[in-house]
């Protein structure tokens, strides 16, 4: 199973191998798809994770007792669907395919999953329906 999250994490942690942790001991195979880190700040990781889902949960257990927030991808990004008009301005910046247009209806698709916060919907939509928080 494959799964995107968001990791946010404190300024002392900086010096642990997180990832090599995950790797190791929870035999995740772990894509870093975008990454914020900031010298004596917090920092942001989109990793996206492959593995069972068995040691997927004992990964994500290991980041929480580390005191790392691990949201899911869908958790930090708001799109107001409701006030779309479906123009599809997103989904010619959306390289990731997280945006796309139903063939038949011409409606917007929006699938979380896919996104890497790469934040170019957000420029691209004219009623600033997108909004992400990394």
């Amino acid at each position: 199973m494959k799964r995107r999250y968001v990791l946010t994490f404190p300024p002392e942690i900086v010096d642990e191998p997180i990832t090599y942790n995950l790797i190791r001991n929870y035999d995740l195979k772990i894509n870093i798809l975008k990454a914020e880190i900031n010298p004596g700040k917090e920092g942001n990781l989109l990793l996206e994770f492959e593995s069972e889902k068995a040691n997927l949960d004992k990964g994500i257990n290991y980041l929480e007792e580390k005191n790392i927030a691990c949201l899911p991808i869908e958790a930090k990004i708001r799109f107001d669907q409701q006030a779309c008009i479906h123009c599809g301005s997103c989904t010619a910046v959306c390289f990731s395919r997280a945006l796309t247009m139903h063939k038949l209806s011409w409606e917007l698709i929006f699938e979380p999953e896919k996104c890497v916060a790469c934040g170019l919907c957000v420029k691209a939509c004219p009623l600033e329906l997108f909004h992400l928080d990394f």
